[in-house]
């Protein structure tokens, strides 16, 4: 999916938001532990239900890879149920450098080998260049880099430098010169409001992956006022709250629900801005 595309699905749709299927099994619902694939059961019923309220689903590669061959084949499963109108992301946050970045991109890029052609995924900078652009060497593929997480553990590095140049600011100055924002994405997390300011100055026009909305108490509100940009310039990812919004046999209809308001506040935050 190309930015222009991306951008007419925002359009079309009023919303800028990714589900993230971090699909856990101990968390599924009786009603499909039955089955014999209940994770691709579950997830396919949660596409179902709201690939017309997003743009993007994001499945977490840990969920999938910490079962083995099983849960890789769900993956797989999983990628071909995410209709084609809808960004693919693999978040795998890899991270390493020539060959071995090259195999990381084949792995989730190339179906003919692994069976997947997602059209993004996540990626660790902490290497370098060459750890991230063998992944940018593929063509028509989004590479979505970490800049500044939500996570605790975020202040142990992300913000250290100078005082009007944290790391992760340095991070996307770098990153940016890589690619353009046409196939370039950042991650930035919600819970981190006042930081959008510091990087729109930075990174105007590149789209922001941004999670921590919904059971990570990130403000949708802040997230827009300080981050939407003329092209939308975001997705807002939501995984727990939408996924696990039942573990009743109602557990789709409840995350159409969940996936529907926010949806609809998604919709007013374009309009403010014309979109």
């Amino acid at each position: 999916m190309t930015r222009s595309q991306l951008i007419a699905q925002i359009r079309q749709k009023r919303s800028f938001l990714c589900v993230g299927l971090d699909t856990d099994v101990a968390l599924l619902p009786e009603c499909v532990r039955h089955l014999s694939n209940p994770v691709v059961a579950f997830n396919k019923q949660i596409i179902d239900a709201t690939h017309d309220l997003c743009v993007a689903y994001k499945p977490n590669t840990a969920f999938y890879e910490s079962r083995g061959v099983a849960g890789w084949q769900d993956l797989v499963q999983t990628w071909q149920s995410i209709p084609e109108n809808c960004l693919s992301i693999a978040d795998a946050k890899r991270g390493d450098i020539g060959n071995t970045s090259t195999r990381y991109a084949q792995a989730f890029f190339e179906e003919k080998s692994s069976g997947m052609s997602f059209d993004a995924i996540t990626v660790a900078p902490y290497m370098g260049s060459d750890s991230v652009k063998p992944f940018l060497a593929f063509k028509d593929k989004w590479t979505i880099v970490l800049a500044l997480t939500s996570n605790e553990g975020s202040a142990d590095f992300q913000h250290h430098g100078p005082e009007n140049s944290p790391l992760f600011e340095q991070v996307i100055q770098k990153v940016q010169t890589w690619a353009s924002p046409e196939q370039l994405m950042f991650v930035v997390g919600a819970t981190r409001g006042e930081a959008f300011t510091a990087i729109r100055k930075i990174a105007p026009q590149h789209f922001l992956l941004v999670p921590g909305v919904g059971a990570q108490g990130g403000s949708l509100a802040d997230v827009c006022r300080f981050g939407i940009t003329s092209d939308c310039g975001l997705l807002v990812n939501a995984s727990r709250s939408i996924i696990y919004a039942s573990n009743g046999a109602d557990f789709a209809e409840r995350a159409r629900e969940e996936a529907l308001r926010m949806q609809q506040e998604m919709a007013v935050e374009l309009n403010k801005i014309n979109f």
